[in-house]
């Protein structure tokens, strides 16, 4: 054995060091953004894209019509059926109000179509966050109820729904701001 440096073998191509390639994790990258110091600030962030005002407002009324139209409706056919609880009628009146329900059902999610992928994103998990919110909550009453809670009206539940939903909007827009 000897401590001379052996020839390299010329019918071998040479061996090129990993940072040579382009996708190297070896390779140090180069930033444009300037690294933040203490006491002076960054970059500002860009604006935030601003949707068409009429495309906004537009889906606005037409929800806000159809909310209206389902109020009005509910009020009317409660009434009617208070006056008349033995008309054979009553049914088809009761469910009534479904209409206008499934109208702002149908605008909303028409809307949601509308909208960019963080948007989409959001609504669905504020969805996610009011549907088990709803359901540990009905859960818990139903709970109390069997232990002598008075009973609660289905009706609530939608409201409930939709406060959370709201809640759920806002904790996870300002989660990805």
């Amino acid at each position: 054995m000897s401590d001379a440096p052996t020839e390299p073998n010329p019918t071998q191509a040479p061996v090129e060091p990993l940072r040579t390639h382009p996708a190297s994790p070896f390779m140090r990258t180069e930033s444009n953004v300037p690294p933040k110091v203490a006491g002076i600030p960054g970059p500002t962030p860009p604006a935030m894209r601003v949707q068409s005002t009429w495309v906004t407002y537009r889906s606005q009324i037409e929800i806000g019509l159809a909310l209206l139209a389902y109020l009005m409706l509910l009020i009317g056919s409660v009434t009617l059926l208070r006056a008349n609880p033995e008309a054979s009628w009553r049914y088809i009146v009761a469910v009534v109000p479904v209409l206008p329900a499934a109208l702002v059902v149908y605008l909303f999610v028409r809307r949601l179509a509308q909208t960019d992928e963080l948007q989409k994103r959001i609504q669905t998990e504020a969805f996610g966050f009011a549907l088990a919110g709803t359901a540990l909550l009905t859960f818990t009453y139903g709970f109390l109820e069997g232990a002598g809670m008075p009973h609660l009206n289905w009706t609530f539940i939608l409201p409930l729904m939709a406060v959370l939903w709201g809640v759920g909007t806002v904790i996870f827009t300002f989660r990805y701001r």
